[in-house]
Formats: structure tokens, C-alpha cells, sequence
């Protein structure tokens, strides 16, 4: 009962602020004038006319983070995303966590111009990370669905929101960009794109090629982080529709952070990190727990410090689209798409010797290499159809993908007296396989629905979705594993209205239904036990995940001001956690529990007001009370974990997210404030409270003007973390246990600290 009279005295004091602060600024243009130039120049453009939460972070909006910055971390402003990553770019993907309203990045849907980008884990079975799909400078915009995505979006483990990521289309005119990044920890990017404009002799095709080149030191520790990136993209328009063509190709080499603890922090500080470049210091804390004799200083474990740790991929994705209207009433969409990928997962191991280590004469280390290797081969296809019949438009699609995903487990030998192997290339001739497995995934879903426009003021959409995915294993190397293992639902509902009053408020509200597929892996999962009694058990008695969402709001959009206000209650069923047994270099499988259900409430507020026309403010606020409604039983029917009414893992209860902006004259400068409340990352809540921080970022940059040398050309400086705060960033990076009280589990990423970067922007 408090919950919701507190819900719905901020609903309402929002609406009641908002045609106040509308009317306090000089009414210099029309107010449909002003309105217009507020949604191309917003921080945040809300999702006007729509039956969701949807929020949009334009190309604009982009422009102002770091050079080589993720995407995820432009939209980390919007009101119930948590996003945390280690490094000032927001792209080391091993630290890399966003949540939405309770969900965790698993359990998201994620899509690039409409093709499937997976979960986008570290480990990605499925898919690869927004990072290395596309240059973060040829993205246009960003679209965030905070509790459920849109019908025809193409992911099978949206339980929570959706974020569709799209790329920006080639300039009619002939012409190019050329930016230079320079900053800290020798950080350097060079990005250059060639426009070919329309070419009228080829019907008025126009394209863009463009290479991206990045490379930084880590901030702490030895080693860095670099990535190679290829985009291209030609669209050629067939009358009122258009034929579209994409590559994208990356070749990403990083250098892992060592997972810490908070005993590790309070013992060694903030700034340990893995050995490298010191390879006797590694070589001696191996020897150690080889022969079992004393470590050396400070170790007081072998898990205290590796030599380095490193992520390695390859990945080129294409495929073609073709939007063509037929008639004035039908609308066809289809997006056919392949994805290869070759990764590779490292960690210098104390854990195992290289082979001869210990006998006289040998130059064995007395550590080796472990990698866990990836191999992803997957395309599929995306089609819809829309027809307008009236006052209803009858939509309905598909998609269908077969993924082929090779997982392995290897050992490569290396040399006690130096490295002879660099981390940040591929291994080749390992000395052992531990395991490897071969997964085939199909995919199949189709959805119907229809938007029907009752009056002028009322729209109501209703339709809904239909899923199979079967998940098949087949053994190579290790535990022998085979079967399928089926997720399948067809019934997914959606139902949704808008409706729009006089003077630029309307209100919205929703229901709908989401399944999550089991993910196909050797390291996630059902398959991550590699035990065929746990396959046969969850194939023939688990449910996958599941939730259920009802939101509502308003919107209110008029002059110099735009606001949002939501609601929502969330019923997760059937919920699938693995809890770590062991640190993560181990490699041990994680336990897989049902951990039951789980209930969530939120509010979200989020608004822009313009103060003059240099002058704008934009804040967000969000509340989240996620808890887990169940304690885990085991199949004996004992309590291994007391997790009924203790906080979802991950989870901050409240956010804040403030931004000042100032542009006039060619100056323009931005000053963002993040605030993330405390977060557990223990089911049980006992310890593994980690507390709550606040971050500031700060650009500043000119756009000159006039003709010559001087035309196109910006010149922009971001310092991240501006305060330098101390904070830990990353939650769960080793994964999630049920208590520590002793503060020993190495699952903390610190944050990175203040950083500056300088970039030269010159448009030709």
C-alpha cells in the first residue's frame, strides 16, 4: 500500500509540474515550433505515441561521449538502466554489466539494425557485444524499451527491455569524416569514413566505407586494450523503398582487470592488478603452489594476482535488407543476415604446470595457459508484413536463425625463464583439451498483432508472439552430453493503449508476456553442469524463465518541456541462477538452481526542460524494489539458500541521472552526473554489500565555423570520473554466491579513475 500511494503521488506531481514549468519560459516561437526544434536537439527523446516505455539517445547525444565510447554508456542517462563497466569507454566487455529494471544483461533483448546481437556476454553463445558490431561512430541512434520490447524484435531472452541499436545512413552528398583521439594512458583512436554520396548513375545508390583504429594501456597493471574495426553500409532506394547492404568486421584484442574482493582491495588496494609485465613474480607465486612451499610477497593466495588475463575476437557480420512498400496500404520487410566469430578467452594459470615442469633440465613454467574458445557460425532471417485497413494496421513477421557454436577448454604450454606466447594473440598447439562441445540452436518465432486507432485521441494494439528454440549438444572432448532440450511457447500476449489529450499529454499502458530460451554453452546453462542427468532433468521437468509486466504512464511534451512518468509490476517466474563455486579461473561449473520467482515495482521519472536557447536541463530519477519471492530447495527438499524476501543481485534501488548542457557560439559543453545506489552481489544478502557511488562526466568543444580549412572542423575534450571518486564498479564479475561474510570473493571490478581524452573532428 505505501508502494503505490508513493507511485501515485509522484505520477501525479509530475503531471501537475510540468504545464508550470512549460508556461515560465517567453513564448518567442509558436509553440508547435518550438516543439519541433526540442525533439531533434533533446538529450533524450521520449517515445511519444507509444504503448511502452521507449525512450531514444540520438546521433547527436552520442557524439558527446569519448571517443570509442560503447554505446551502452551514452544510454546509462535513461531512468532504470544500471550500467557498469571498468574502463572510462564502457567497452571492456569483461567488466561490462547493464541491468534494466531488475534484469540482468542475460536476460535483455539486443538487436543492431534489426539483426539479433544475442545476450551480449562475455561468453556470447549467440551473438557479440554492441562493441564490436559497429563503430560507435556510425551509430544514429538508440532505442530502449524498458519492459518490453516490440513484438517483431528479434532476441529470445527479452524477458525485460529491449535496446535496438541502429546505424546511421549514408550522406546523399560526397564527402567524408576524418577524427584523431588522444588521452590518457596513451590512449589513441584514428577513425576515418568515405561518403560516395548518391551516385545518379547507379540509380542513386549511396554507400560508406570507414575504419576505426583503437588503442589504450590499461589504467592499472601491465598490458592493453586495442580493436580494429571495418564498416560498411550501401543503400540503394527501389522507388518508394530502398535495398540496404552492411559488413562489419572487428578484430578485438583486451587485457583483462583482476577480479578482486573486498579483502584484496582493503589488503593491497585498488590499484593491484595482474602481475604482467613481471613475469618472475608469476612464475614464483606457480612455483609456490606447485612444490608448496611459501609464497611470494604480498601473496597470500595464488588467486591474489595471474600474470594477465586477455579476450580475443574476430567477428565480421553482413548481410542485406529490403524495405518496399506495395500499394499505399502493405508494407514488406525482410533482413537476411550471417555472423561468424572466432574467440578466445585466457588466463595465465598457476593451477596447472606446463608439461615437465619438475624435471631436471626443463624450461617448463610451472603455469600454463587456459583458454576457453568460441567458434560462432549463425545466420537467420527477419520478415514482416504490415497492412493499413482502415483504422487498424494488421502487422505480422517471423524470424528464424540456426546457430552453430563450438566451445572448448585447452592448455598451452609456456617457458619458465620467459614468456613465449603473447596473450593478446591466438593460442596454437595446446597440450591438453579439457572439454569441447558442439551446439546447434533453432530458432524459430512469429508474432501477430494489430494497432487499431479507435479515435483520434485513443490507439490500442493488441497481438501477440509465438517461440521455439531447441538447444542440441553433442560431445567432442569430456563428460559425454547429447539431447535437446527445448524452450516453447504459443502464446505470448502484448496489449497495449495510448491515449492523447490537448496540449501535448497523453497517457500509456501495457501488458505482456515473455519467455526466455536455455542458452546453448558449456560454461551457461543447462549444459554448463556437463552432466547428462542435469540435461535429461531440465529437459524433461525444468520450465525456462518467464515474466509477466504490466506498466503505465504519461507523457508530457509541450514548448521548452518533455517529461515521463512509469509505473510497472513485474512477475518473473521460474528463474534460472548459476552461483559460482570457486574463483572464475578455475573454471569450475556453476551450480544451475531455480531459484523461484521474483517480484518487482518501480518508478521511473525522467524530463528535459530547456532553459534558453543555450541552456538545457535533463533528469531522471528510478525506483526499483526487486526481491526474490522463494528461498532455494534442492532436489531433497533442504533450504541451500535463504533467498525469500532479500534483494536481487546486481540491483540498485535507487537512481539518479542529471545533465546540464550548454551550446552557443560553436562552444558546446556537457556535464552528466550519475548516482547508483548500493547493490548486493550475494542472493542471500549477507555481506557482498557493495556501497552506493556518484560519477560525473564532463565534455567540453568547439565547432568552428565558416569556409576553409576551419569548415567541419570540432574540437572536443571529455574528462570521465571528473571527481576522480573511488567506487567499485563492476558486481559479479567471478558471479554471484549465496553469502560472504568474510568478503574473500573475487567478483569486483574497480571503477576506472579520472580520465581525459581530446578529440579533432574534421567533416570534409
Amino acid at each position: 500500500m505505501k508502494t503505490t500511494l508513493l507511485l501515485s503521488a509522484a505520477f501525479g506531481a509530475l503531471l501537475l509540474a510540468a504545464p508550470a514549468l512549460a508556461a515560465e519560459t517567453p513564448a518567442a516561437e509558436p509553440a508547435a515550433t518550438a516543439a519541433d526544434a526540442n525533439e531533434v536537439e533533446a538529450v533524450v527523446v521520449i517515445g511519444q505515441g507509444q504503448s511502452r516505455q521507449v525512450q531514444t539517445i540520438t546521433e547527436a547525444a552520442l557524439a558527446l561521449e569519448t571517443a570509442g565510447s560503447s554505446p551502452l554508456k551514452a544510454i546509462a542517462k535513461l531512468p532504470g538502466v544500471n550500467f557498469q563497466s571498468a574502463d572510462a569507454f564502457g567497452a571492456y566487455e569483461w567488466s561490462t554489466r547493464i541491468s534494466i529494471r531488475g534484469f540482468n544483461q542475460n536476460q535483455l533483448g539486443f538487436t543492431l539494425d534489426g539483426v539479433p546481437l544475442g545476450d551480449m556476454s562475455y561468453g556470447n553463445h549467440n551473438g557479440l557485444h554492441i562493441s564490436r558490431a559497429i563503430a560507435s561512430e556510425n551509430i544514429g541512434k538508440v532505442e530502449l524499451a524498458q519492459g518490453a520490447g516490440a513484438l517483431g524484435v528479434a532476441a529470445s531472452s527479452n524477458l525485460g527491455g529491449t535496446l535496438q541499436f541502429f546505424s546511421r545512413d549514408p550522406s546523399e552528398a560526397l564527402g567524408g569524416q576524418l577524427n584523431l583521439t588522444g588521452g590518457s594512458d596513451a590512449m589513441h583512436r584514428v577513425f576515418g569514413r568515405f561518403e560516395t554520396g548518391a551516385i545518379e548513375q547507379l540509380g542513386g545508390l549511396r554507400a560508406y566505407v570507414s575504419i576505426a583504429d583503437q588503442k589504450s594501456d590499461k589504467w592499472k597493471g601491465g598490458g592493453e586494450q586495442k580493436q580494429r574495426q571495418y564498416d560498411a553500409k550501401a543503400v540503394l532506394p527501389l522507388g518508394e523503398g530502398e535495398l540496404t547492404g552492411f559488413y562489419h568486421r572487428s578484430e578485438r584484442r583486451e587485457q583483462d582487470y583482476q577480479d578482486m574482493s573486498f579483502e584484496m582491495i582493503k589488503r593491497l588496494g585498488r590499484d593491484w592488478d595482474n602481475t604482467q609485465p613481471n613475469w618472475a613474480l608469476a612464475v614464483a607465486a606457480a612455483r609456490a603452489y606447485q612444490t608448496g612451499t611459501a609464497l611470494p610477497s604480498p601473496f597470500t593466495s595464488v588467486d591474489d594476482a595471474y600474470y594477465a588475463g586477455a579476450g580475443i575476437r574476430d567477428d565480421d557480420l553482413y548481410g542485406a535488407s529490403l524495405s518496399l512498400p506495395i500499394g499505399e496500404r502493405v508494407k514488406f520487410d525482410a533482413t537476411a543476415y550471417q555472423h561468424k566469430n572466432q574467440g578466445q578467452g585466457l588466463w595465465y594459470t598457476p593451477y596447472l604446470a606446463s608439461p615437465g615442469f619438475g624435471t631436471a633440465g626443463s624450461n617448463a613454467a610451472p603455469l600454463s595457459i587456459r583458454t576457453t574458445e568460441y567458434d560462432i557460425d549463425r545466420g537467420g532471417l527477419v520478415a514482416g508484413l504490415s497492412v493499413e485497413l482502415g483504422a487498424h494496421t494488421i502487422s505480422g513477421g517471423f524470424w528464424t536463425e540456426t546457430n552453430h557454436f563450438n566451445q572448448a577448454r585447452r592448455f598451452y604450454a609456456e617457458t619458465a625463464s620467459a614468456p613465449s606466447r603473447d596473450p593478446l594473440d591466438f593460442q596454437a598447439n595446446p597440450f591438453a583439451t579439457q572439454w569441447q562441445y558442439r551446439f546447434e540452436t533453432k530458432t524459430l518465432t512469429g508474432h501477430v498483432e494489430d494497432t487499431w486507432v479507435v479515435t483520434d485521441a485513443l490507439k490500442v494494439n493488441f497481438g501477440f508472439k509465438v517461440m521455439k528454440v531447441e538447444n542440441s549438444v553433442e560431445t567432442v572432448v569430456g563428460s559425454a552430453l547429447s539431447g535437446t532440450i527445448e524452450s516453447k511457447d504459443t502464446f505470448l500476449p502484448q496489449v497495449g493503449f495510448v491515449y492523447a489529450l490537448d496540449g501535448g499529454l497523453e497517457f500509456f499502458g501495457g501488458y505482456t508476456e515473455n519467455m526466455a530460451a536455455y542458452v546453448s554453452a558449456a560454461t551457461a546453462g543447462p549444459f554448463a553442469s556437463q552432466s547428462q542427468t542435469v540435461v535429461d532433468y531440465v529437459a524433461k521437468t525444468l520450465n525456462p524463465e518467464s515474466s509477466k509486466t504490466f506498466e503505465a504512464g504519461a507523457r508530457y511534451r509541450q514548448g521548452p518541456f518533455q517529461g515521463v512518468v512509469a509505473i510497472y509490476d513485474v512477475n518473473f517466474e521460474d528463474r534460472l541462477l548459476s552461483a559460482a563455486t570457486a574463483s572464475p579461473i578455475l573454471g569450475l561449473p556453476a551450480v544451475l538452481s531455480n531459484v523461484g520467482s521474483v517480484k518487482t515495482q518501480g518508478l521511473e521519472l525522467a524530463g528535459e526542460y530547456r532553459i534558453s536557447d543555450a541552456w538545457s536541463v535533463y533528469g531522471a530519477y528510478a525506483y526499483n524494489k526487486s526481491e526474490y519471492q522463494d528461498d532455494v530447495i534442492n532436489g531433497s527438499g533442504v533450504v541451500v539458500a535463504r533467498t525469500a524476501g532479500k534483494t536481487v543481485v546486481d540491483t540498485p534501488e535507487n537512481t539518479f541521472k542529471a545533465e546540464v548542457k550548454f551550446e552557443q557560439g560553436g562552444f558546446f559543453a556537457k556535464l552528466g552526473v550519475n548516482y547508483t545506489g548500493e547493490r548486493y552481489y550475494t542472493y542471500e544478502n549477507i555481506g557482498g554489500k557493495v556501497d552506493g557511488f556518484t560519477v560525473a562526466d564532463l565534455t567540453l568543444g568547439y565547432s568552428f565555423d565558416g569556409e576553409g580549412w576551419t569548415k567541419g572542423l570540432e574540437v572536443q575534450a571529455n574528462i570521465s570520473n571528473l571527481f576522480d571518486e573511488d567506487y567499485i564498479s563492476t558486481v559479479g564479475s567471478g558471479g554471484f554466491v549465496n553469502n560472504d561474510t568474510a568478503g574473500t570473493t573475487m567478483t569486483l571490478l574497480p571503477g576506472a579513475p579520472r580520465q581525459g581524452f581530446v578529440t579533432i573532428k574534421k567533416a570534409f
